[in-house]
């Protein structure tokens, strides 16, 4: 993702960004990736993988300035070092290289399934911010804030993992949707009750800023955060029984990516539960 700032005007400070850039999970590149199943151009796959971390990190900056977290995968945020200008000025200069990267693709649908997936994320944050705020929260809109913020782009990563197949792409993209929906709500919960030392960011800002917390809508609404996640991820993989080859490639994600990723929000009792 570097390699995208050297061709602007940030080509001479690029290795000044590799920290925040390149200390990711990659949860929504090795999403598409594993269920490519090699039916993807390889250049396609990973120009939609990289513009797809592009667009995460970039909306990571931006949360950052809006939420006023001070860590970030475990060191300053960039508007602490940076200023807030900075911060907001980089994560824009990612969108645009995001967009640069699939619009040369042979496909043209995957730039139109991005600028969907981007439109729906920064309307569920606008929603969020400014109509949202301060007001009780409750579980069916926490659920659908976490599915248009977060689980459109893993929507767009599994979409893009597979080419020819429009019934597939279409059920890819749902399960993209429902894995991106557990991820964020797992996240939710941890920013509630999460431990701060094994955080590698700011916690409690959902809570400092008045924002409707996941945690509290599941306490109200008598809902087990960890069963309905298993519940969503369960569905999803239920949806590719037609498609052995991207089930599998579903499959090692959830093992390999995903499961530790949400172990590590809500504990191994969740892990267990998905397997």
């Amino acid at each position: 993702m570097v390699a995208c700032l050297r061709s602007s005007s940030l080509r001479r400070e690029a290795r000044r960004y590799q920290a925040w850039l390149g200390r990711g999970k990659m949860l929504r590149a090795r999403l598409l990736l594993r269920v490519g199943a090699g039916d993807v151009p390889s250049e396609d796959a990973l120009c939609a993988a990289t513009a797809v971390e592009l667009i995460h990190v970039a909306s990571l900056l931006h949360d950052d300035v809006i939420d006023g977290g001070r860590t970030r995968r475990g060191r300053p945020a960039v508007w602490v070092e940076e200023g807030v200008r900075g911060a907001v000025l980089l994560g824009d200069l990612l969108v645009s290289r995001a967009f640069a990267l699939v619009l040369p693709s042979r496909d043209a649908s995957l730039a139109r399934v991005l600028v969907e997936s981007v439109q729906e994320m920064c309307d569920a944050e606008a929603l969020q911010e400014l109509v949202l705020k301060g007001r009780p929260a409750d579980w069916e809109t926490c659920v659908s804030v976490a599915r248009a913020k977060t689980g459109s782009l893993f929507a767009f990563a599994a979409y893009a993992g597979a080419a020819g197949d429009p019934p597939l792409r279409a059920a890819l993209r749902e399960a993209g949707y429902a894995v991106g929906t557990a991820y964020q709500l797992a996240d939710d919960v941890f920013d509630a009750h999460g431990d701060p030392l094994r955080s590698d960011k700011t916690l409690g800002t959902d809570a400092a800023n008045g924002k409707p917390t996941t945690a509290s809508a599941a306490a109200a609404a008598g809902v087990d955060p960890g069963a309905y996640l298993s519940g969503l991820c369960e569905r999803a993989r239920a949806s590719l029984a037609q498609w052995p080859a991207a089930r599998d490639g579903w499959d090692a994600y959830m093992e390999r990516d995903m499961k530790p990723a949400l172990a590590r929000f809500l504990g191994h009792t969740c892990a267990q539960a998905l397997s």
